[in-house]
């Protein structure tokens, strides 16, 4: 299947798409904000560059887009077919990397909460998800 735009429109469509302060991630901003917690973002000194940390717990949460971070059995995560050289290197390296993350994250004694763009769209999902996360955590 052929890209449906012309190589210029799809590079301003690309240049638009950002790290931070994606629709997803203040999705769970609001739900944090909503239940009391206190967080900090984007923390520079711990691995991976967390989305979300919240000092306290401990927790780092990490805000995934399912396409960028290639979620499994989810319908967003689809693999381009044009240019797939390109894209199964950046796909392939942005799991890689989030991994080594996720890894360098409990090492240093911190609690990575992945959260899926899937996931934040549904209020209802997101909400128990972090309830029960920071629940164990008693961070209220």
């Amino acid at each position: 299947m052929m890209d449906s735009f012309l190589k210029e429109q799809r590079s301003k469509c690309m240049s638009k798409i950002r790290s931070k302060n994606t629709s997803p991630e203040l999705l769970v901003r609001k739900v944090l904000s909503s239940q009391g917690i206190r967080y900090r973002l984007h923390k520079k000194e711990l691995p991976g560059k967390p989305d979300i940390v919240i000092s306290k717990t401990k927790t780092a949460i990490l805000v995934n887009g399912c396409f960028w971070h290639q979620h499994r059995n989810c319908k967003r995560a689809t693999r381009p077919k044009t240019n797939k050289n390109y894209w199964l290197s950046k796909l392939d390296g942005n799991v890689k990397r989030q991994k080594e993350a996720v890894s360098q994250l409990k090492l240093v004694g911190w609690q990575p909460l992945i959260i899926w763009e899937c996931e934040a769209k549904n209020s209802k999902i997101l909400s128990s998800k972090l309830r029960r996360a920071l629940d164990e955590k008693s961070c209220v």
